[in-house]
């Protein structure tokens, strides 16, 4: 393992942060696969996956099994992992500019396009190292201005010559769910099965670009713009959400680290045959047909669905009680599917965002995910 260590801008002085990132296997070797945790500071579960994870490339580096070179980052946001305010853990949101550390990600595509324009040739392997570097050198000719973009651009300038990238990340309350674009969610099946899923949510394009769509949209954007060009496979990403906020364990790490483990075999990227994978729980729907349950009012919240229950249209999912007059309102399903995440909350506030469902019908149109 080597250990490549990238400092941040500072936000003032004697307030250095950095990014450490393992590298396993041959320097430059493909599949170069991207593993991340952390980037929402306050979802812990990925952090301790990444621990097993290590561990088992360790061995398997010694071995001489990692035929690609794997990148690992257990830490995505020492400034997120940081932000305390009253004792209350603040990693979604950066505290400088109020802004979300999971969107907002550089939009390359265009940049890179006009970069290799003219450039190309029948050589498809020239042809995605010339895109590779276009989109490298489109954004590093912005430099980052503060320590928040600082984060964004070191985690995309290493995740962008990538051929796989995970980003491990959790919600409040859920069963394991994935977030791919549409084109690619073939490409995570396996990975959904061994992980065993139950929501994946696809769209082409969900709003805000987030990481993983950063790191794979552009080469959607770029063939499609040379559509009688060849190129090599291209970047797949894809978000893989481990349960909720408080499924941390030594032994759920470990499998999900195994699951991991016989996706980067399937990928190529460690030697070896992967195991079979179990049945596929869940069906790929559209993220546009996922559908949230908002509170209209404060209240106390009584959920009547556990995450991972497949629930009709009309079945009541949630009470919302008022403490001093007794009243109870009842929130139904707006939709057939699974619930596959609820807030951990057991207080609402009006318009707080209670449990989502992944339904079949597209119902939603604008920014698909959540604030």
């Amino acid at each position: 393992m080597r250990i490549n260590v990238v400092e941040l801008a500072g936000a003032a002085p004697g307030t250095q942060r950095s990014i450490s990132f393992l590298h396993f296997g041959t320097p430059g070797a493909r599949p170069r696969c991207y593993l991340q945790s952390g980037l929402h500071a306050d979802e812990i579960p990925g952090m301790l996956v990444m621990q097993s994870l290590r561990d088992k490339l360790t061995a398997l580096e010694a071995a001489g099994d990692i035929t690609g070179e794997i990148v690992l980052v257990p830490v995505a946001n020492p400034i997120g992992l940081a932000q305390q305010v009253s004792g209350a853990h603040i990693g979604r949101f950066c505290l400088a500019d109020g802004l979300n550390f999971n969107r907002g990600f550089a939009d390359l595509a265009p940049g890179a396009i006009r970069r290799i324009e003219g450039t190309l040739s029948a050589d498809a392997r020239r042809n995605t190292h010339l895109a590779r570097m276009a989109l490298v050198a489109e954004l590093t000719a912005v430099p980052p201005t503060s320590e928040h973009q600082s984060l964004k651009h070191t985690l995309l300038r290493s995740a962008l010559v990538a051929d796989v990238v995970l980003d491990l990340h959790c919600d409040t309350e859920a069963v394991v769910h994935l977030y791919t674009a549409t084109d690619l969610s073939r490409e995570f099946l396996p990975l959904a099965r061994w992980l065993g899923a139950r929501a994946i949510l696809v769209a082409e394009i969900s709003g805000d670009n987030p990481f993983d769509e950063a790191c794979s949209r552009p080469w959607a954007e770029i063939r499609r713009h040379f559509d009688k060009v060849p190129f090599l496979a291209p970047c797949i990403s894809a978000t893989v959400e481990l349960r909720g906020a408080v499924d941390v364990g030594h032994a759920i790490a470990a499998a999900d680290a195994d699951a991991l483990i016989e996706f980067l075999r399937l990928r190529q990227a460690i030697a070896g045959e992967p195991k079979d994978a179990p049945e596929l729980q869940c069906e790929v729907t559209p993220l546009a047909g996922s559908e949230p349950l908002v509170a209209p009012r404060a209240g106390v919240v009584v959920f009547r669905k556990e995450v991972g229950e497949s629930v009709c249209e009309g079945d009541a999912i949630v009470d919302l009680v008022d403490p001093l007059s007794g009243r109870i309102d009842t929130l139904h399903a707006p939709t057939s599917g699974v619930l596959y995440a609820r807030s951990n909350l057991r207080w609402s506030f009006a318009g707080m965002r209670l449990a989502k469902i992944a339904g079949r019908r597209t119902e939603r149109s604008g920014s698909l995910l959540s604030p």
